[in-house]
């Protein structure tokens, strides 16, 4: 069983651009009802009709936009060179193929000049181990696409063990969130005929009961969505009957974020129970077990979740302090109950400790093998993988044997066997694949190319000092031996949210087209994300959200503080949640910076919970309808905060049409805005890409290019004060 976080939230970094806006924009005779409870209306938002992500009126918009940052940006005469060398990394040859284990061979998804929609293939261990593995194509993503005339996006499979060889394979038109499922067989390499397939594009997913039988949570039609757009519940849905006639086993409520069944495996591909969720929040759950056609609810905090099975236990994780059984279990602990009995009595089992944290430690995924459990696990935002297994009545673990100081995930890890890989990488150094089949230690099986000169090239951390006095952590990866009088160009970084932690990773295209050409990159490790745990980011939620954005600023100023950048060469970039983490800045400190990347952003947010899947992420932000917590979001939305009089760094926002998770509206209504003001920005709208920001590795490299253009015609070239 491998592990899967109900937390998880998908984000993508971008980089950074500018473009000189005149005339406003009108907004006479454009419609919307206004949500009510104090949320802004068309009457005081004339850019509300451009949260209709494919109006006619709002693609002309958009058209337009483009014309100008593409010609402003594509004419520079070091574009084509940055794209090339961009796209030369993404399509390169000798990049690791990164594999998933099943039982019939290692899978691989590749991309490449020949390929941008992607080959599902596989090969065998004994040929992956070699410098050309002989893949086998499974299936042909552009084919098929070309044949429906679809721009498909592969989005994974869900197959059915322990064979695996039947599976419902996910499609994405244009990289949306919501996708179509259709039923793969791999060994005859071919959609079943007549099998199962869902045809209507929705969030939502499937897991196998047996070969006949899916368990389903989809958009069922009216009454089966929650307000954030996702499935509330589960069916059971047997082959050769229609999908709507597929009975109910479980219903959540309509104001729940999302809720479903799912089933409680082990390695073997064995179901002990069928379990359900509600998630109340985003952050928070509440879990069943169906016992006797009965759903009985788990007595475990909204802020633990069951983790897996490993040696007859099945294993809590939680992100709160547990107070059961006369015992405190502490936050991020990992516990475990004997699993039959657990099966007799979910909630009289008794619990005893895998796992607690030390001081800055926290988990960082995980993976279930045949035979033992391996947790990532954080040190002080430094890597490390710990192996644990049952002996003797005890648990017991090990560290497992990888290199020191360096970002150390696991990769793939097999059901049946012990087979396992690991990556270790920093932000110099290319990544490296390990192997280990179980018996013997971790050794190198591949590694990837240096796609830039590192020589002259060094990694600093430091600390700055947030507004309430808290230490915050950043990475610089600056030319060693730099002058430190203020006259790097610097791109810092930062998410800071939804507990995610952002860690030293090779820095590959921003390596060639920004540090091999004299600029510095700067990673900030913030409160909200998840570098040391759950307490790290809760202290940065909702009415504390401000913090991240106090401690952003703080690291921008203290790079000034210390000589290493000015003002004038300091850009800053995020996407998603970093990119209202980029907004919060230029519209709090605009003095403090001249480049901004707001990479497919949240931008207004007094109505995101009313675009794209805004009202899933209330638990990090608050709700706008509520006064009291409408004020936390007024304190820093920087959609309302972009006001006449302030001269603003000029923002780079870009966004992709077929984004439905944060959606386009928020970069465009950023962008109006700017444009009502006459403040000078950049717009880019790919059609396609999603959430992602990009479907193949040629849009990849023009948004890179893009984006590296701009920021050194802000922070490099001497008429923008660089």
């Amino acid at each position: 069983m491998k592990l899967v976080s109900t937390k998880a939230i998908s984000w993508a970094l971008a980089a950074a651009m500018t473009v000189t806006a005149t005339s406003g924009l009108s907004a006479d005779d454009h419609k919307a009802e206004a949500p009510a409870d104090g949320v802004p209306g068309p009457e005081q938002d004339p850019y509300i009709w451009l949260e209709e992500a494919r109006s006619d009126e709002a693609l002309e918009w958009v058209e337009n936009e483009n014309k100008l940052t593409l010609a402003a940006l594509e004419t520079d005469p070091r574009f084509e060179q940055l794209k090339s060398e961009a796209l030369a990394i993404y399509d390169s040859e000798d990049r690791i193929p990164y594999v998933s284990f099943r039982p019939d061979g290692l899978y691989n998804f590749w991309q490449d000049r020949e390929n941008p929609k992607g080959l599902l293939r596989r090969t065998t261990l004994e040929s992956y181990q070699t410098d050309e593995p002989e893949w086998e194509t499974i299936l042909d993503v552009d084919a098929l696409a070309a044949t429906e005339g679809k721009e498909w996006v592969y989005k994974g499979s869900t197959c059915l063990p322990p064979a695996r060889n039947l599976c419902m394979i996910a499609l994405s038109d244009g990289g949306e969130d919501a996708t179509i499922m259709r039923e793969f067989d791999t060994s005859t390499k071919s959609f079943v005929e007549g099998g199962f397939a869902i045809e209507e594009k929705s969030q939502g997913g499937v897991s196998w009961i047996d070969e006949n039988t899916l368990l389903v949570g989809r958009d069922f039609g009216e009454g089966t969505l929650t307000e954030s757009e996702y499935p509330f519940t589960s069916r059971i849905w047997v082959r050769g009957t229609a999908l709507a006639d597929a009975s109910e086993v479980f219903r959540g409520q309509a104001d729940d974020v999302w809720a479903g069944a799912s089933l409680l495996r082990d390695n073997s591909g064995t179901i002990h129970a069928m379990t359900a969720f509600r998630g109340v929040s985003f952050h928070e759950s509440e879990y069943f077990v169906s016992i006797d056609d009965d759903w009985i609810k788990l007595d475990i905090p909204k802020k633990a979740n069951p983790y897996g099975i490993v040696d007859g236990h099945l294993l809590y994780s939680t992100d709160v302090d547990w107070e059961t059984d006369g015992q405190t279990f502490p936050a991020d602990s990992l516990i475990a109950v004997n699993l039959e009995e657990w099966k007799a009595d979910p909630n009289g089992a008794k619990k005893t400790l895998v796992w607690a944290p030390a001081e800055r430690q926290t988990k960082r995924g995980g993976a279930i093998t045949g035979n033992a459990l391996f947790v990532g696990m954080l040190d002080n935002v430094v890597g490390k993988v710990l192996q644990f297994n049952f002996v003797d009545g005890a648990w017991v673990s090990e560290q497992v044997d990888l290199p020191d100081n360096a970002t150390v995930g696991i990769a793939a890890s097999s059901d049946e066997t012990d087979q396992i890989m690991f990556t270790v990488t920093d932000f110099l150094n290319p990544t490296t694949l390990y192997y280990s089949d179980g018996t013997s230690a971790p050794t190198v099986l591949k590694t990837s190319p240096s796609y830039f000169e590192k020589a002259g090239m060094e990694v600093e951390q430091h600390e700055a000092t947030s507004a309430d006095g808290t230490k915050i952590p950043y990475f610089i990866v600056k030319p060693q031996g730099m002058e430190m009088d203020g006259s790097t160009a610097t791109l810092m970084s930062g998410y800071g949210g939804f507990q995610i932690p952002r860690l030293p990773g090779y820095l590959g295209s921003t390596g060639k087209l920004w540090l091999e050409r004299g600029g510095a990159y700067v990673l900030a490790n913030l409160r909200g994300g998840g570098e040391f745990g759950p307490n790290w980011h809760q202290t940065a939620i909702r009415e504390n959200k401000q913090r991240t954005w106090d401690d952003f600023i703080a690291v921008g100023q203290d790079l000034v503080d210390r000589g290493f950048t000015s003002p004038e060469h300091l850009g800053i970039q995020g996407g998603s949640q970093g990119g209202l983490l980029v907004g919060t800045a230029i519209t709090q400190r605009p003095d403090l910076f001249n480049a901004a990347i707001v990479a497919i952003p949240l931008f207004d947010m007094l109505r995101y919970h009313v675009i794209g899947r805004g009202a899933s992420w209330i638990g990090e932000y608050g709700d706008p309808r509520i006064e009291e917590q409408r004020k936390w979001i007024e304190g820093y939305s920087p959609y309302q905060k972009i006001t006449e009089g302030v001269d603003y760094p000029t923002p780079f926002l870009w966004a992709s049409t077929a984004d439905d998770r944060t959606h386009p509206a928020h970069a465009r209504k950023g962008a109006a805005k700017l444009k009502e003001l006459g403040q000078p920005y950049y717009y880019f709208e790919d059609m396609t890409g999603g959430h992602s920001g990009g479907v193949d590795n040629e849009q990849r490299a023009k948004l890179q290019a893009l984006q590296y253009i701009y920021l050194m015609q802000q922070l490099m070239d001497e008429k923008n004060g660089g």
